[in-house]
């Protein structure tokens, strides 16, 4: 009676071996003409082609802003679409983009409004204000992003984006 349940126990191992065996070299079936053919797991694997993931441009910079104060902002719009700015393209009311007077054309400022906390970042394309006491003018897309829309001007926080290569 004990080598019948020995032997049974022998059995079933050596069934759940063959099993994990089987499974681990188990040809995939795919089909071939009429027919099924196998292939091996590990060479269809690699004939897959590998989808890469290029990073994203947050992986591959770090933004460091500095501030740069609060002041009063305005926008300007839909009038001016179309026409050239110092940068050389052509406004669109549309895109994230400002005004200012000494900042480097291209560059990234977070643009706060403190009543509401909103914000948006928009890219200096263009030169002005040219009114006394406002220190950008956003574009409508800008001033719509952090509610300025309704009152035209109104004191903002700048905050110059540096990228910083990691």
């Amino acid at each position: 009676m004990l080598r019948m349940g020995v032997a049974v126990l022998l059995l079933g191992v050596l069934a759940l071996g063959f099993g994990w065996w089987h499974r681990a070299n188990a040809m995939e079936q795919v089909a071939l003409g009429n027919g099924l053919a196998g292939v091996d797991p590990a060479l269809a694997a690699a004939a897959k082609p590998v989808r890469q993931i290029r990073p994203t441009p947050m992986e591959t910079l770090r933004r460091i802003s500095r501030s740069m104060g609060f002041g009063r902002a305005s926008h300007y719009g839909p009038g001016l679409e179309g026409n050239p700015t110092a940068s050389g393209e052509a406004f669109n009311p549309r895109r994230l983009t400002a005004a200012h007077r000494t900042l480097p054309l291209g560059s990234r400022v977070r643009v706060i409004n403190p009543t509401n906390g909103r914000s948006v970042v928009v890219r200096i394309n263009d030169r002005g204000p040219f009114v006394k006491g406002r220190v950008i003018d956003l574009s409508t897309a800008a001033a719509r992003r952090i509610g300025l829309m309704k009152q035209g001007v109104g004191r903002v926080e700048l905050r110059l984006l540096i990228n910083e290569s990691v």
